[in-house]
């Protein structure tokens, strides 16, 4: 059995009253590394090793120019999102259970980076194949 994950945005949040209070720039708007529906693979088989690059050309969807899409082919994750997924991407990839007894499928994960002004949300799935 081979394992690889997948990563979707699955939401964007923006909170202005809190980067009007708190940030140095505080009229920057959403998170501009990602965009809701984008879509990652993440594999270690042969010459692929997308965890050891931090994700880097892992982008299979988007609706922006992938370019400009943190885990595109130009640009690897943004890193206070990897730190807040990159844990559950390795275990998937290795073929352990993500998250046993807190979600539904032990092997999805619902997770946010830590921006606390304007977070992303993503879900992390493993994805089992011959």
């Amino acid at each position: 059995m081979k394992h690889k994950v997948k990563l979707t945005v699955i939401d964007k949040k923006l909170f202005p009253e809190l980067k009007e209070k708190f940030c140095a720039v505080p009229d920057s708007g959403p998170c501009p590394c990602y965009n809701v529906g984008d879509e990652f693979i993440f594999e270690r088989d042969g010459d692929k090793d997308h965890f050891w690059h931090m994700g880097l050309d892992t982008l299979v969807k988007t609706q922006a120019d992938p370019d400009t899409v943190a885990g595109g082919p130009k640009l690897p994750h943004c890193s206070e999102a990897w730190d807040a997924f990159s844990r559950y991407i390795y275990t998937g990839l290795q073929g352990g259970s993500i998250m046993k007894g807190w979600m539904k499928d032990e092997n999805v994960m619902i997770t946010c980076c830590s921006d606390g002004t304007r977070p992303v949300i993503f879900k992390i799935e493993r994805i089992d194949y011959e």
